[in-house]
């Protein structure tokens, strides 16, 4: 069984091939990049697939069984980038895609939640057997926010008092692989999350905590906060897609119980306790 992974040079894709060499052969898996030179450390089998270029899919996919579709990072390009491989999946007779969706996709108020149920229809209409991981935050986002909350002793958001059931990048990339070698998981959707949810407020008495400095966190309305991250040096348009998102938070849209990821991987997620730390240090 040959096991192809998209995205392989990113942060996730990385530890997503990692976690596969330790249940099968390096050679029954292959890393598709769209620089394949930056996937020469991974010691497995490297091939271009670039998302915008479907003249590379076709090669890539030649004799790949079950295929990792990792969701593309440019937002607003996402639908027609997977559309691509999922035509070209089909093409090469792909067994199996296993997507990375967005928790709660069909329901939540983020807005970036549309091209990932774009994305979904797309699958559900190729006839090819998937499986959708519908991921949650990756705790690694707060890092930055951490290292700035302790320049300044604020940690700042727009996210009020909503949970955030947060796991670490390698807890769904273990995910991602059990569903890759394992059977009886096909036309299966799972809400992936962190088995305990916190607020800011508890994330910032946590920084205080283990980094012995007074950290608070400090609420405020969107376009303030949206303001904050731009004049930090981030682009307006993404500045203020993190303080919409924060709004969302505040609704809910991060919290989940259902604790299907620490099901899926048979241990408790990455507590939040050990991001803090791993950022501290």
């Amino acid at each position: 069984m040959q096991i192809a992974v998209t995205g392989a040079t990113g942060q996730l894709g990385r530890l997503v091939v990692e976690t596969l060499k330790e249940r099968v052969e390096p050679g029954s898996i292959v890393a598709l990049a769209r620089t394949p030179a930056k996937a020469a450390d991974l010691g497995v089998e490297v091939r271009e697939a670039d998302y915008d270029r479907p003249e590379t899919l076709a090669s890539a996919l030649a004799g790949v069984d079950r295929l990792l579709l990792i969701s593309s990072s440019e937002v607003g390009q996402r639908a027609p980038q997977h559309r691509n491989v999922i035509e070209a999946a089909k093409a090469a007779g792909v067994g199996l895609i296993v997507y990375t969706s967005l928790l709660h996709a069909d329901a939540t108020p983020l807005g970036l939640a549309d091209e990932h149920l774009a994305t979904e229809s797309l699958l559900a209409a190729s006839g090819i057997p998937h499986t959708v991981l519908r991921n949650g935050w990756y705790s690694e986002n707060y890092k930055g926010p951490i290292a700035a909350a302790l320049n300044t002793g604020s940690l700042v958001g727009s996210a009020r008092d909503g949970k955030i059931s947060a796991a670490s990048r390698r807890d769904f990339a273990e995910a991602a692989a059990v569903v890759l070698t394992a059977q009886g998981h096909e036309g299966k959707t799972y809400e992936l999350a962190g088995d305990e949810a916190f607020t800011l407020s508890e994330l910032a008495a946590e920084v205080s905590r283990q980094s012995g400095r007074d950290v608070s966190y400090r609420d405020l309305p969107p376009p303030e906060y949206a303001a904050v991250l731009s004049g930090s040096g981030m682009p307006e348009a993404f500045a203020a897609m993190l303080a919409g998102a924060d709004v969302a938070v505040a609704e809910g849209a991060l919290f989940d119980d259902g604790r299907e990821l620490s099901s899926l991987i048979g241990r408790g997620t990455t507590p939040i306790e050990t991001t803090v730390s791993h950022a501290l240090n």
